[in-house]
């Protein structure tokens, strides 16, 4: 079963990001034969890390929470929050696995998240003003 795992961080969580790097490293070395792709969300105006996703191929959904909820920077609070959802890789490939990934490629992956809009009233029925 495939699991899109996405840790937001928490505002102001940098500098324990950057000092958990290691554990966080060596914690995902242990998924690396189901990692079917991973990496850093980052901020437009600077770069900086601003979460991270990983899509991971798991057992079952219990086994796709302890992936996300063990990782060391959960665990000591670098996230805000953890949004973890089935996922299908309809392509079949991890992400090394795409003609011209690996070192000074410049292909990108990229999601949005969006306030809801409120719905818009129902048109009148037909014939009335």
């Amino acid at each position: 079963m495939e699991f899109f795992c996405y840790h937001r961080d928490r505002p102001g969580s940098l500098a324990l990001r950057q000092e958990l790097v290691e554990q966080h490293w060596s914690y995902m070395d242990r998924y690396a034969s189901e990692m079917i792709a991973r990496g850093p969300t980052l901020s437009d105006d600077d770069g900086a890390p601003t979460g991270s996703v990983h899509i991971v191929d798991l057992p079952d959904p219990a086994a796709a929470r302890s992936f996300a909820f063990d990782e060391p920077g959960y665990q000591a609070g670098v996230y805000r929050d953890v949004l973890l959802r089935r996922w299908r890789n309809a392509l079949g490939r991890t992400m090394w696995e795409f003609p011209g990934a690996g070192p000074g490629a410049t292909d990108s992956w990229s999601s949005a998240w969006a306030r809801a809009r409120a719905p818009t009233p129902p048109c009148p029925p037909t014939g009335t003003s």
